[in-house]
């Protein structure tokens, strides 16, 4: 699968929504062909992951950003189906604690940072420190941010810091993919509208989700501005298509298998010493009676 239609180039301006079609689904014509890619894609995942945690030299973060009902909850669960939950963790960033707030913004994330030899997944993440909280700027007000920058210096200031941080967490061995499910307008409309009548799903619809659809303009102009400052060599942004699950799924998969073959990924060499003393444990073995 070719990823450059999905990725955001760095140094580019791209204009956000309009150059990434949401419904977009390559070649693949039906889910079911999509889903014998997906599940060879979990145990390609599956294998990476334990030589990832047996090699214990990388951590491989993933971020999932995405407006409300575009299916991070169900790409996280199918992706990573395959995976050993020992060297897997999966953390939600909702609204910021009294502790956390007490802080510096990136504080909570820095605790959540997978170790090596880990995947750590942001179910959410430190973006919405320039999502929504641009969106609703008397949200920075509880920040208590000693002096806030006029205009739009802040989100640039952030930006800066953000990649500042991303550069580190790569120099360091963390690798890291962000992830954005593109979700159309109209579709998550019709996504509220099943939450709402599924009894099931009922328990994941908030008054709040359509309160905060009244602002589609404007957080899709703050992704805008994210994906045009903080896409870079490093860490690049994925706008995923997300009106069709099944297709942004495969894609997510398919994006994550590559990037852990990039790392040419071996298990440990034995030292002799350790040869010579599993050669001894063996013979122990076949010598009981």
């Amino acid at each position: 699968m070719n990823h450059d239609a999905f990725i955001v180039p760095p140094g580019a301006k791209i204009s956000f929504p309009k150059d990434y079609n949401p419904a977009y689904k390559d070649d693949y014509q039906e889910k079911a062909e999509a889903e014998i890619k997906l599940q060879a894609d979990v145990e390609r995942l599956a294998k990476y992951q334990n030589i990832l945690y047996a090699q214990n030299t990388y951590a491989l973060l993933i971020i999932f950003q995405a407006m409300d009902a575009a299916g991070k909850d169900s790409t996280i669960k199918h992706v990573m189906s395959g995976v050993n939950p020992q060297g897997c963790q999966v953390f939600s960033f909702k609204e910021p604690s009294t502790e956390e707030l007490d802080h510096d913004y990136l504080w909570r994330s820095m605790k959540a940072l997978p170790e090596r030899g880990r995947v750590g997944i942001f179910n959410r993440s430190y973006y919405e420190e320039t999502l929504v909280v641009r969106v609703h700027p008397e949200l920075l007000k509880k920040q208590q941010i000693p002096q806030i920058p006029e205009d739009n210096r802040i989100w640039m200031q952030r930006f800066e810091e953000i990649n500042n941080f991303e550069k580190y967490l790569v120099n360091n061995g963390i690798i890291i993919l962000k992830f954005f499910l593109n979700l159309s307008k109209s579709e998550q409309k019709k996504r509220f509208f099943a939450r709402i009548e599924t009894p099931e799903k009922k328990w994941k619809f908030s008054a709040s989700d359509v309160i905060e659809r009244a602002f589609w303009d404007d957080y899709m102009q703050a992704y805008e501005d994210i994906f045009n400052h903080t896409s870079t060599e490093l860490a690049p942004w994925y706008i995923i298509p997300a009106d069709r699950k099944w297709f942004t799924r495969l894609v997510v998969a398919d994006i994550i298998c590559s990037k852990l073959k990039e790392l040419n990924l071996r298990y440990p060499t034995v030292s002799e010493e350790h040869q010579r003393q599993l050669i001894k444990a063996k013979q122990l073995l076949e010598n009981e009676d």
